[in-house]
């Protein structure tokens, strides 16, 4: 997995490319950890992501929880539908704004 930052004065904007699984989740969640610290406004561009764990679910909800208690957005952008299958199925696509 591999993780692309871009930033303005209001966003951060994270490109993900490949699995977010067990191997990377944690890298994954200390990546969006981190963003939340320093932005009113998280987006996540899922367009090259090829698998989706349930470790990589944990730090989506993590992600969701943390930007909900500090009042920051959490978004999702390009997710596949791959992806989209299994946040469909679990019902992260009732807690995660997803465009």
């Amino acid at each position: 997995m591999t993780i692309q930052e871009t930033a303005d004065e209001n966003r951060i904007r994270l490109s993900v490319e490949g699995k977010i699984d067990t191997i990377s989740s944690q890298e994954f969640t200390n990546t969006v950890m981190n963003a939340l610290q320093r932005t009113s406004s998280l987006v996540i561009d899922m367009e090259k992501v090829v698998y989706l764990s349930s470790a990589g679910l944990r730090a989506f909800a993590l992600g969701q929880k943390t930007a909900t208690a500090k009042g920051i957005g959490f978004s999702l952008i390009n997710v596949p539908d791959v992806v989209m299958s299994i946040f469909s199925t679990t019902g992260f696509n009732k807690i995660l704004k997803i465009s």
